[in-house]
């Protein structure tokens, strides 16, 4: 049995549901804080769970945490530069219309939720690296396009070290 401390508690009232639907535990309430049931394993797993949706992810992107694959990460925006504007840092990670986030993620394959200062990402332990490689390099004032260029060259070696077929070779030879 765990204790947890929450503070957004009606958001992970409204998941609860959810979450005991897709891992076998019980979830109770009291006055600040949750207490689960269930196996270690599996208090753990909500417990995460629990964590990243309390900071802003959505339910589903936090059941991702289920796949032992997946991984919860914290980055703190302040450990990372000595700028004094932190907007305009967190403004360089989400990029216009949120472009540069989503360049990150889709590259990596990766959930990103910005709130304040701290940075959260859920990603496959796989891409870990390479995300929060990423994130810090923008954070510090690296250029865009150098950041995007690493993480596509992360992407093709690894699939190369798979022998995955890239379909490049379809488009050459037509």
């Amino acid at each position: 049995m765990r204790n947890i401390k929450v503070e957004k508690m009606n958001k992970i009232k409204k998941a609860v549901p959810r979450i005991e639907e897709k891992i076998k535990i019980k979830i109770s309430f009291q006055k600040n804080q949750i207490t689960i049931k269930g196996s270690e394993l599996n208090e753990y797993l909500v417990e995460k769970i629990v964590q990243a949706i309390a900071f802003g992810f959505d339910v589903e992107d936090a059941l991702l945490l289920k796949n032992e694959d997946f991984v919860l990460e914290f980055i703190d925006i302040k450990s990372h530069t000595h700028r004094k504007n932190l907007k305009e840092v967190r403004a360089r990670v989400i990029g216009t219309g949120g472009k540069a986030r989503k360049t990150i993620e889709n590259l990596t394959g990766a959930v990103i939720v910005i709130q304040v200062n701290r940075m959260g990402v859920i990603v496959d332990s796989e891409h870990l690296d390479s995300a929060t490689q990423a994130i810090i390099s923008l954070i510090q004032g690296a250029k865009h396009g150098n950041v995007f260029a690493y993480l596509e060259k992360q992407n093709v070696s690894r699939r190369k070290f798979r022998g995955e077929d890239l379909g490049l070779k379809k488009g050459i030879e037509e």
